[in-house]
């Protein structure tokens, strides 16, 4: 049985780390992307934001002034058991977002959209948002916690069979492009492409693969794989380099994640996450382990399964 004390006390730590500590595949990239930046505002953008990283983590204070949009994504394994259920779980979610807003402290950025009420704690109807996902076997949950911005740097586009790759890349520069003129995203980011479900399942996999897949990991679809290189060395090929400034550091990596659509289309969500890629991510068992990680290990061949059921491979017990 996992406690709800011990989910609550992960959660506000995660939630901590994620504010304040710049994940290593993260900051890897960024470095990578800096060594070869010869745009001079590019350059010293990229540079300002290494330091400033490092500040915040001595400093014990959030990398960046606007926090984001705290939101929670939630695996758990098929043996898993939670104190209280599944509504006490986002309960101790709630109260950790709302005590983390106020110790660590993150900017109360959750208004009502019409009255605008802010209760000062990042809490409110339908925030933050909780998303689950499930895996065969284990006895454990994982809590994943994003800061994600909530305003800009987000695109979709109805495309149709007929536009085929070309359609890909055409929508994924004018995203890009309108990103860096207008001020939309912070660059260079992790860039999560969405292809096919529903128009609300494709914004779902494209946040979903700009914020939970690390940098340098590639779908296991070989030809998804190769065009998310091609997709990346794309983006940064368009004249534009941090924060949109002239340079060549748009895309410090690209992600595609795909589910099966209606056979007239082809929905495409593009999703920018942030110069300051925030998520955190912890694994709880019902012994009190917790192992903390920057990982999600979201995209699983379980949660990428075409088929009806599902047969865990003979060299796999369990999911990692």
């Amino acid at each position: 049985m996992i406690s709800l004390d011990l989910i609550q006390r992960t959660a506000e730590r995660l939630m901590e780390k994620a504010a304040i500590e710049i994940p290593e595949d993260y900051l890897d990239g960024l470095k990578a992307t800096a060594a070869v930046e010869d745009g001079d505002l590019s350059s010293f953008v990229l540079q300002a934001m290494l330091e400033n990283y490092e500040a915040a983590k001595e400093d014990r204070r959030a990398m960046c002034g606007d926090t984001g949009c705290p939101r929670w994504y939630v695996k758990m394994g098929n043996e898993a058991h939670i104190e209280g259920g599944p509504i006490a779980l986002e309960a101790a979610l709630r109260r950790a977002t709302a005590r983390a807003t106020h110790d660590i402290p993150l900017r109360p950025n959750r208004v009502h959209p019409l009255w605008r009420t802010d209760h000062d704690n990042n809490v409110g109807i339908g925030a933050p948002e909780i998303e689950y996902g499930f895996e065969p076997g284990g006895d454990w949950i994982d809590l994943i916690t994003v800061h994600k911005g909530g305003l800009f740097g987000t695109d979709y586009r109805m495309l149709f069979p007929s536009d085929g790759i070309q359609g890909i890349r055409r929508f994924f520069l004018d995203s890009l492009v309108a990103f860096g003129k207008r001020g939309l995203a912070c660059q260079p980011a992790i860039i999560g492409i969405g292809l096919g479900g529903s128009k609300d399942a494709c914004m779902v996999l494209g946040k979903r693969a700009a914020c939970l897949r690390t940098v340098g990991s590639r779908n296991s679809d070989p030809r998804i794989a190769a065009l998310e290189g091609e997709l990346k060395e794309l983006g940064n090929s368009i004249g534009m380099g941090a924060m949109g400034f002239v340079g060549k550091s748009m895309v410090v990596d690209c992600n595609i994640e795909v589910g099966y659509c209606h056979t007239g289309g082809m929905q495409m969500s593009v999703h920018a996450f942030c110069l300051s890629s925030r998520r955190a991510v912890a694994r709880l068992w019902g012994d009190g382990r917790v192992e903390y990680r920057t990982d999600p290990d979201w995209f699983t061949d379980y949660q990428r399964r075409e088929t009806v059921e599902w047969t865990v491979p003979q060299d796999q017990n369990e999911f990692a």
